[in-house]
């Protein structure tokens, strides 16, 4: 059985408030904890009124807080918005606070509008320049160098793990040449995801963080006790996806019987197929489903993303995914 870990954006729930995601994501993060996931990943997102882990580094302050041995990170940490000094600061700190328990997932796109990027980008220029970012960043995190004009404290010698995430070739390439972890973005962009796999694992060079790849793929879970009941509950996600391509991104919306009176064929056609990497329906349709993508994509670890409305039907899908992927059973031999 391969690791299996969960991906949160801390959805605010339609008629709920910031304060209610939060709460719901210490919960969900106790409730993981308890069913044997491997990872609790938090994702920068700015200026929308349906994400709540905007501040992604307080809110893994948050769940590590709530939780003991789980793993907490970001995935990810939007790091063209951060200076890295700033970023090694706050995950040096959180390491400290929580020895052994705390990853660093770095992505490249902004995680907002433009307008909201030059807003957190303010006094810093707008080139991109993120490969020596990352390297100034994890020089920061790395063996302490008393000589050093800069240095991270708390920060250095923590040596917090650092992943490189993406949803192009560009992530998986400077990965393979870092030799660092890559995780995909798979649950919402997955038409490079075989290349992306491909090329990280071809490309990688070892090194003193990583021997070999890891590859982490995320993927959507919707579950419940039936497969009419799991795919109800994704109609919120179809909504917020379409919502969020058409320009009016909003609280997590509730769920709908019929999603065609909701969304027009070409636009449900569109977030259907963004959004295809999925897992939907009861234990069975998950396992099944689950096990069809192990095989076809070969990942050393998955990753869980569920934006369902309800918090209680939230924690129930993140169990039935727990149950497939523990009575999956052997997957072919690589």
């Amino acid at each position: 059985m391969i690791p299996y870990s969960v991906l949160d954006l801390s959805p605010v729930p339609a008629g709920g408030t910031p304060a209610d995601a939060l709460r719901n994501t210490a919960a969900l993060a106790r409730h993981a904890e308890s069913l044997g996931y491997t990872r609790y990943w938090l994702a920068e997102h700015h200026n929308m009124t349906g994400i709540a882990s905007a501040a992604t580094a307080v809110v893994i302050g948050h769940v590590a807080g709530a939780t003991t041995r789980i793993r907490v990170g970001s995935g990810g940490v939007m790091l063209p918005n951060h200076a890295p000094l700033v970023v090694a600061e706050a995950f040096g700190t959180l390491e400290t606070l929580y020895p052994g328990r705390i990853d660093l997932g770095l992505g490249r796109a902004p995680g907002s509008d433009g307008v909201t990027m030059r807003a957190l980008r303010r006094g810093r220029d707008n080139s991109d320049d993120f490969p020596a970012e990352v390297m100034e960043l994890m020089g920061y995190l790395g063996t302490p160098n008393p000589a050093a004009q800069v240095r991270a404290v708390p920060g250095e010698g923590t040596h917090v793990p650092i992943w490189i995430l993406g949803s192009s070739l560009y992530g998986a390439q400077l990965a393979a040449h870092l030799g660092l972890p890559y995780a995909f973005a798979s649950h919402f962009a997955p038409d490079a995801l075989s290349q992306a796999a491909d090329i990280y694992r071809e490309r990688f060079q070892p090194s003193a963080h990583l021997a070999k790849p890891h590859f982490m793929m995320a993927l959507n879970v919707f579950a419940a006790e039936d497969d009419e009941t799991a795919r109800y509950l994704r109609t919120s996600s179809q909504q917020a996806f379409a919502n969020l391509r058409l320009g009016r991104p909003g609280p997590l919306p509730r769920p709908v019987r019929d999603i065609n009176a909701v969304l027009p064929a070409d636009i449900l056609g569109a977030v259907n197929h963004a959004l295809g990497c999925a897992a939907v329906g009861d234990v069975d349709s998950v396992r099944d489903d689950l096990r069809a993508l192990l095989i076809a994509f070969e990942p050393d670890e998955v990753i869980i993303a569920c934006a369902i409305h309800d918090p209680a039907a939230r924690q129930k899908s993140y169990a039935i995914a727990a149950e497939a992927m523990q009575t999956m059973g052997a997957l072919p031999a690589l």
